[in-house]
């Protein structure tokens, strides 16, 4: 490390050199370091480097997957972190994949364990709004016909909303995801819209159809908050309390 005592304040890389300041302001050389791409690649030392490359890219691509399959969902419900939040659970599902060898773990094959399954169920894709803080009737959910269902569901008590909300929508989505073959199916329920009301209704959500094929089928749950404002509903806070979680998987 060289310090730099000249006429002009540099700062930032040039010719392999970069310029910083230091805590007491002086401006600071340090040359670029590091192991070469090549020595990753080849040299024997890193192995486990190159097999943890390899899973990571492995998980953004399931997670891209999974993401794309709901994409217009999530562009209404989601919060900054969404993308590494998911990763990170795919990273432990890909681990119960024990039958290969590693830099080569799938997430299908862990996905097929029971418990690889729980760990993504529940994955709330926006954590200012969690599906379990937001909705409180008691509902059933059928994963035949992915219908989310309560019999006595009273608008203004059953569902949390945030102040300024005057209305509600709710919406299932079915999605067959083969992960091994990258690609989707997806099937979104008719948009449910409610006032804020006292007065109990049956509620029953679901899909036209359910995705058939091979993969597994996730099932979501979307609600959006609204404000009226002279006959028209509005996003309330740019969609910053919408949530969108995934309720179950099954095959």
């Amino acid at each position: 490390m060289a310090k730099f005592d000249g006429i002009f304040d540099i700062q930032g890389t040039l010719k392999g050199m970069t310029f910083y300041k230091s805590k007491d302001g002086s401006t600071l050389i340090r040359t670029k370091g590091g192991v070469s791409k090549q020595r990753i690649m080849n040299d024997p030392n890193f192995a486990r480097t190159r097999e943890n490359g390899l899973e990571f890219a492995h998980n953004a691509k399931m997670g891209q997957l999974l993401r794309r399959s709901v994409r217009n969902l999530l562009q209404i419900a989601k919060d900054s972190r969404v993308s590494s939040r998911l990763s990170g659970q795919i990273s432990k599902v890909k681990n119960l994949d024990t039958t290969s060898a590693r830099g080569e773990r799938k997430f299908w094959i862990g996905l097929e364990d029971p418990n690889g399954k729980t760990l993504l169920q529940g994955f709330d894709f926006n954590l200012n709004a969690k599906f379990g803080s937001i909705f409180g009737a008691q509902y059933v959910f059928d994963p035949a016909t992915s219908t989310l269902s309560a019999t006595d569901f009273v608008s203004g008590n059953d569902v949390a909303v945030p102040e300024g909300c005057t209305h509600f929508s709710i919406r299932v989505a079915a999605s067959r995801i083969d992960f091994e073959a990258s690609s989707f199916d997806t099937e979104i329920s008719d948009v449910f819209n409610f006032a804020l009301s006292m007065t109990p209704e049956a509620l029953s959500i679901a899909p036209e159809a359910v995705p058939v094929g091979d993969g597994f089928l996730f099932h979501f749950v979307l609600i959006e908050f609204f404000q009226e404002r002279n006959g028209m509903q509005y996003p309330l806070k740019n969609n910053a309390f919408n949530c969108l979680n995934l309720l179950q998987i099954t095959e």
